[in-house]
This record gives C-alpha cells, sequence and structure tokens, in this order.
C-alpha cells in the first residue's frame, strides 16, 4: 500500500513540477513577448505578477507536501483573473491555457500534498 502512495506522489509531483515552470514560462511569454504593454517595463510587470508564485520555488523544489497544500489556496488568486483573461476575445486562448495550467496545477500539488503524506504516514507506522 505505501508503494502505491509513493508511485502516486511522484507522478503528481512531476505534473506539479512542470505546471509551475509552464506557468512561469507562460507569465513571461505573454508579457514580454505575445501581448506587452506599452509605456511599461514588461520585466517589472512579469516580477510583480510571478512574485507570490516564486515564493513557493523552495516548497516545490523541496516537496514539502504542507507547503503544496498552501501553493493550492494562492492559486486561487491566479485563477480568477486567468478566467477573466479567457472571457476577452483578444486573449481568449492565453487565458484558457493559464486556466488550465492553473487547475492541473492546483489537483496534482493537492493529490500530491496528500499522497505523499500518506507515504509518510505509512512509513512512520512500519
Amino acid at each position: 500500500m505505501a508503494e502505491d502512495y509513493r508511485l502516486k506522489a511522484r507522478l503528481s509531483r512531476l505534473i506539479t513540477v512542470s505546471c509551475y515552470v509552464g506557468l512561469l514560462a507562460l507569465f513571461a511569454v505573454w508579457h514580454l513577448v505575445i501581448q506587452p504593454v506599452p509605456d511599461a517595463n514588461p520585466w517589472v510587470i512579469v516580477l510583480f505578477k510571478s512574485a507570490i508564485l516564486l515564493a513557493f520555488a523552495p516548497t516545490v523544489i523541496s516537496g514539502n507536501p504542507r507547503g503544496h497544500a498552501w501553493l493550492c489556496f494562492v492559486l486561487m488568486l491566479y485563477f480568477i483573473p486567468a478566467v477573466l483573461s479567457a472571457l476577452i476575445p483578444e486573449t481568449f486562448a492565453l487565458g484558457m491555457i493559464s486556466c488550465v495550467l492553473i487547475v492541473t496545477l492546483f489537483t496534482s500539488a493537492m493529490m500530491y500534498a496528500r499522497w505523499q503524506s500518506r507515504y509518510n504516514k505509512q512509513l512512520n507506522q512500519e
């Protein structure tokens, strides 16, 4: 049983890291290349938009289950603007890509937190 949790946790961690990097890359490409704001420094916009998400980099790298659960709460701050972007015809595609990445990241991070915690609990009982 513990081995099942370990395999599920590894898969969800792989998906979490991939979506995390993909979301940060999307923010950078969106504001630096695809749709830069005129008369503004695009790097400031990218850093401002990514700052809270970048604060979770140590958590994502270390694989802390509790930190992944907190990441899920923070992702709601990014989900709302992504949905609003998906409702605007000019940014529909980018908004939908952002929504998919955020929902996938949310789900995989939450499942990683659950399965890794259960795996750790099984190891402590044995």
